[in-house]
């Protein structure tokens, strides 16, 4: 997925939370004018969403002699493709999993093992024994057990992970 320049973050944040209220999409002069403070040219603003359009980042239709654009996909999951993006940067994927594990907060990592209690019970009673190779909800199951004996393992495996 491609990561957003400033510019792109600020057009798609306004694509983003006008998504629910507007769900046909906007125009490139109602983007323009939700980006006020900016001072931005009608052109420029043009510009961005054609060159998002381009990249798949919007959708795009065409409304008399002007294009409505609307997000190809929500905020949350574009998100969840640049981590997992991250995961394939190289190295450890287990390594970074847990150390992202250790780093959020309680509350975060409710979430988390909610999450994933919701997908293993929908995958049926066998996730738990399941590899990578048995799909998603097996590795999340998996993953589970292993940060939870990451957690278990303490300090020694901080340092094993940042060999």
């Amino acid at each position: 997925m491609t990561r957003l320049g400033d510019l792109e973050r600020a057009v798609m944040d306004v694509l983003w939370d006008s998504a629910s209220a507007t769900p046909d999409g906007v125009t490139v002069r109602e983007v323009a004018d939700a980006l006020d403070g900016r001072e931005l040219a009608y052109t420029t603003v043009m510009t961005v969403l054609d060159r998002l359009a381009g990249k798949g980042m919007v959708q795009r239709e065409r409304e008399g002699r002007a294009w409505r654009y609307r997000p190809a996909a929500t905020r949350e999951a574009h998100i969840a493709q640049l981590m997992l993006d991250a995961l394939d940067l190289g190295g450890s994927r287990d390594a970074a999993l847990v150390r992202f594990a250790r780093s959020v907060t309680g509350t975060e990592a409710d979430v988390l093992r909610a999450a994933l209690a919701a997908e293993a019970a929908e995958a049926g009673p066998h996730t738990g024994a399941r590899s990578r190779a048995a799909g998603p909800a097996g590795a999340e199951a998996g993953l589970t057990g292993r940060v939870e004996d990451a957690r278990a393992a303490g300090p020694a495996l901080d340092e094993a992970t940042d060999r």
